[in-house]
């Protein structure tokens, strides 16, 4: 796959694949006008929806309902140099999701 990154003008960045264009853009107090997420927060947003995807898949697979399952995604920032050093993902079930794949559900996001 090849993608396409242009520069549409003041601090936006888009990313152009098939039909397909992803937008960003920065802060209003960085320059951007806020048109879209920034690029780092889409980084983010692809590693939580990378893991949704197998989430989603394996309840497919045995026909479990999704629908109040969530993957609730947080960051952990090195008090010194405000990088991020961690990134939580945690698999959030329903109190009816069956038992004996709550490991299993966890270990596919993985």
């Amino acid at each position: 796959m090849e993608m396409v990154i242009s520069f549409p003008g003041g601090k936006r960045v888009d990313a152009a694949f098939g039909d397909t264009v992803i937008k960003t853009d920065q802060p209003s107090a960085e320059g951007g006008d806020d048109s879209a997420p920034t690029p780092f927060a889409l980084f983010l947003a692809s590693m939580g929806t990378c893991a949704g995807i197998y989430v989603l898949g394996f309840c497919q697979q045995r026909e479990l309902p999704t629908d109040n399952i969530r993957i609730r995604q947080s960051l952990e920032a090195d008090p010194l140099t405000h990088m991020i050093k961690q990134i939580n993902l945690d698999i959030e079930l329903p109190p009816d999701f069956p038992e004996k794949y709550a490991a299993a559900v966890v270990k596919a996001a993985q």
